[in-house]
């Protein structure tokens, strides 16, 4: 029986890298999927492969930084069964980097606008729809920099830091409501945004892992199925980094 069977799930930032594995292994695995993202091409592109291949998906254009547009998503998820088993908050702001001396306030604004309060907007509004159903998973996505500093990014690490804490808060919150909130804290892993195979930040990844490689997408949505599903059902404030060993070290 598939992981997931006939549950509602949210991915949001799933029109792209981390987020459309993530949508992708979710209707894999008999979900009903809805895509929250900005890119309206990319999104519908992404719904409409995964409905190719037998799935259920549905893309809906959202800024998660908006109270309108999230609200928005989640009724229409909810809107056939009246439940919503699992919220993914993969969707981030990534600027260009910089150390606290020269990061402007608009860098911190849209970091802590997106990737920050995009994620309490969207636990905010399905929440109801868990505590009713006595249920849930919120999968938050993080990144080792929640764990460990990163050069010239304060906004970055600052924010994904704060997700960390924003998780244990949840998990203590709503445990008891059966309720579950857990983060995956992804390495490098190769996406769009990724830096060019044997660049200098690219070679310093790679000395940065056990395993000596980039990740894939695929890697992260694998963890994030496991945390969707009842296989997880007594893991709940965990923190799991996908890193290929980084914060071991």
């Amino acid at each position: 029986m598939p992981r997931l069977e006939k549950k509602i799930a949210i991915v949001t930032g799933g029109a792209h890298g981390i987020g459309k594995a993530i949508a992708e292994i979710f209707s894999a695995e008999g979900a009903r999927v809805f895509i929250a993202d900005l890119d309206e091409t990319a999104g519908e592109e992404t719904a409409a492969t995964i409905r190719q291949q037998s799935g259920d998906a549905t893309f809906i254009r959202c800024d998660v930084s908006s109270m309108i547009d999230v609200a928005a998503v989640v009724q229409s998820a909810a809107k056939k069964t009246g439940r919503i088993e699992v919220l993914c908050n993969n969707a981030a702001y990534l600027g260009q980097g910089h150390r606290a001396g020269e990061a402007s306030d608009d860098e911190w604004e849209k970091s802590f606008r997106i990737s920050l309060m995009g994620t309490q907007l969207f636990t905010r509004e399905v929440l109801p729809f868990m505590q009713k159903q006595t249920s849930g998973s919120i999968i938050n996505i993080s990144s080792i920099q929640g764990i460990v500093g990163a050069r010239n990014s304060a906004a970055y690490t600052s924010i994904k830091h704060a997700l960390v804490g924003f998780t244990r808060s949840v998990a203590y919150d709503y445990g008891a409501q059966n309720i579950r909130c857990n983060a995956i804290c992804p390495g490098a892993i190769r996406t769009r945004i990724s830096p060019e195979i044997g660049s200098e930040l690219h070679e310093r990844q790679i000395s940065k892992t056990f395993l000596g490689r980039t990740g894939e997408p695929r890697e992260v949505a694998t963890a994030a199925l496991f945390l969707a599903s009842d296989e997880s059902s007594y893991i709940t404030g965990a923190i799991l980094p996908v890193d290929g060993g980084w914060t071991a070290m």
